[in-house]
């Protein structure tokens, strides 16, 4: 894994200063601490920081070509590299290293952008073509890997693999965007469709863009994407034993390295399942780490220990305090963009506890949004049976009705919280699902703004990009585009980006099995009853893991890491969450109406409602945008 950042000129092709480069990847050191490099040419420069994983002595960056007619830098790993090697050398390539980076390389000087489609793995690279002059800029299908643009004033484009980077660069303007304030407050982070900086691009997934020295820079354009269209044929036991074929091929291809390497392991499904597939294809014991709360209800080591036990893993674990809120300025620190997801810290943890011995980790990130293993997933194809007998003209007003007038009661028994429900029965499949994955919803959030900001906002809303990508999915049904929108919506913006920052923060290098695009398109195919069973989520691939785990772990209901931030604001962040509506930046901008903030937070503090996320929400985007030192 990797830090990459460059400048490229569209137009003139202007000296690029070497120092200007090198200072853009010196902000991204973290990411690569075993060394670095910058080459320049006429209009353009690239700059590498390395964290060795393959070949450590042999593949430097940037690289060279073979040929001498290109230049890469590349933050990722290819797990096909090996055989795309064997293939490109019966046509006569030659490979002076024995690393990924030159492969990609070859691959490119043969098929063009074309090579990308022929990768299996996570990456985001940049490759100048001396004989084109262009720059070819890539990211991965699913968008494992980061990587931000920025058009400058004196006409070129600057990029890197965290947005750090390009705050190292003394044109970048700090200028917030408004309507990722709105993005931001719907989903608790800022989408890949946007950036909090105003003129700050992220390549999307499974994007590319050529550039070129005498045109404008191009837009990016899509070269993969993920379709629910089809449905797989053939007897279930069939289907599970093709399913386990690309589990058994998608870890042990993640399993190649030559720094020591090992595995998250929560105690749940996704975890226990890769550890076990992991156990299975090695000759020694996996060592896997996990981390626990000192609080019960939130504690999964029990499970994990039983895991690590019938694997004989290597197993390390460590109780983290719960109550770890000094922490959040490293949060912001981490990850430049303001990032509410509190699961971040204890993310941070496990990844600091795993880079004690390894340098690798593979974790269970991806099954839940490929399986439909959420329980909003779960509830959304309930309410699309429903939508398919009750015709919107009885169900808008029923349920409109009924979710206007039902108490919000986040304290009472599931059966009773129905509120969210009739809200979303009353509207249609896409509208339901994005307010089921909204943090904020759009009721609330109207009372939060000033008039001023609205007026800035307009007509903008920040579930219109979801609801047009739902609607536009290649899918067959409400379950297929839900689960369209968390894979190209969710998974890079939050989950993904989660992950890579916080194992990147420690020079950790996390590799994600599940994610392997041959099998999240087997997983695309799956017939609804085998993705969703009485209830269950992730039906077929439990079924499968059922010879290697038992059912304790299988069938508990989910939990995920969880962190006390309700709790947190009502005890020793009260006094920052009641200064959030008059004594903090964010107070400041003008945006938000004060009055209303800080009744929320008396509320909250006094125990009469709980607004414990959105106050974390506020208190998070407080703190990142005194960290980027923005004007607004």
């Amino acid at each position: 894994m990797c830090g990459i950042a460059g400048i490229f000129h569209c137009g003139t092709p202007k000296p690029v200063d070497p120092a200007r480069v090198e200072r853009m990847c010196d902000a991204l050191v973290h990411r690569g601490p075993d060394g670095g490099g910058v080459w320049t040419a006429p209009g353009v420069g690239l700059g590498h920081r390395r964290l060795s994983i393959i070949d450590i002595a042999g593949s430097p960056q940037p690289m060279q070509s073979a040929d001498g007619r290109a230049m890469i830098i590349f933050n990722g790993e290819i797990y096909n590299f090996r055989e795309l090697r064997r293939e490109l050398e019966l046509g006569g390539a030659q490979f002076r290293t024995d690393g990924d980076t030159e492969v990609i390389l070859a691959a490119y000087r043969k098929w063009g952008v074309d090579c990308l489609s022929r990768l299996n793995g996570m990456f985001a690279f940049a490759i100048y073509d001396l004989d084109k002059h262009t720059l070819f800029l890539a990211r991965d299908r699913f968008g494992v890997k980061p990587l931000f643009t920025a058009m400058l004033s004196d006409g070129s484009l600057a990029f890197a693999s965290e947005l750090k980077g390009l705050l190292a660069h003394p044109l970048l303007r700090r200028k917030v965007d408004p309507l990722a304030i709105e993005d931001y407050l719907t989903w608790g982070y800022v989408p890949d469709h946007r950036s909090i900086l105003d003129g700050v691009e992220k390549l999307p997934a499974g994007h590319f863009r050529l550039l070129r020295h005498d045109s404008p820079a191009a837009a990016p354009v899509r070269w993969w994407d993920i379709s629910f269209a089809e449905r797989a044929r053939g007897k279930p036991a069939d289907l599970e034993a093709e399913l386990l074929f690309h589990l058994r091929e998608a870890v042990s291809s993640r399993m190649v390295a030559d720094v020591p390497l090992g595995a998250f392991l929560s105690g749940g499904v996704d975890s226990s399942s890769v550890v076990a597939l992991m156990a299975e294809a090695s000759s020694n014991p996996v060592q896997t780490c996990s981390i626990g709360f000192d609080v019960a209800a939130l504690d999964e080591t029990s499970y994990a220990r039983e895991v690590a036990r019938k694997f004989g893993t290597d197993h390390r674990e460590r109780i983290v305090d719960p109550n770890d809120f000094a922490e959040i300025g490293r949060l912001a620190d981490m990850f430049d963009e303001p990032f509410a997801d509190a699961s971040a810290l204890p993310t941070w943890r496990v990844c600091q506890l795993a880079r004690e011995s390894v340098t690798v980790a593979l974790s269970g990130d991806g099954a839940d949004e490929a399986f439909a293993g959420y329980r909003r997933q779960v509830f959304h194809a309930a309410e699309e049976r429903a939508r398919s007998v009750l015709p919107a003209s009885l169900r808008t007003p029923l349920f409109g009705t009924l979710g206007r007038v039902w108490p919000k009661a986040d304290w009472a028994p599931r059966p009773l919280r129905a509120k969210s429900t009739f809200q979303s029965l009353a509207e249609s499949g896409e509208e339901g699902y994005a307010r089921a994955l909204s943090i904020v919803a759009p009721e609330l959030r109207g009372t939060l703004y000033s008039p001023e900001f609205r007026k800035i906002l307009g007509d903008y809303r920040a579930e219109q990009p979801l609801l047009a990508m739902m609607r536009g999915a290649p899918a067959r049904s409400g379950l297929d585009r839900a689960q369209y929108a968390d894979l190209k919506f969710w998974l890079p913006g939050d989950i993904l980006t989660k992950v890579d920052r916080t194992s990147m923060a420690v020079s950790l290098e996390a590799r994600e099995p599940l994610l392997d695009h041959r099998l999240v398109e087997f997983a695309a195919r799956l017939p609804h009853h085998l993705r969703i069973r009485r209830g269950q989520g992730k039906w077929l691939l439990k079924h499968a893991m059922e010879r290697y785990l038992p059912n304790d772990v299988l069938y508990r209901p989910k939990q995920g890491f969880v962190t006390p931030v309700s709790q947190w604001l009502r005890g020793p962040l009260a006094t920052e969450a009641r200064a959030i509506g008059s004594r903090t930046t964010i107070a400041g901008t003008g945006w938000f109406d004060g009055e209303r903030i800080g009744k929320l937070a008396d509320d909250h503090i006094a125990g009469r409602s709980d607004h414990g996320r959105l106050l974390w929400q506020l208190l998070m985007l407080d703190k990142t945008l005194g960290k980027l030192g923005v004007c607004c």
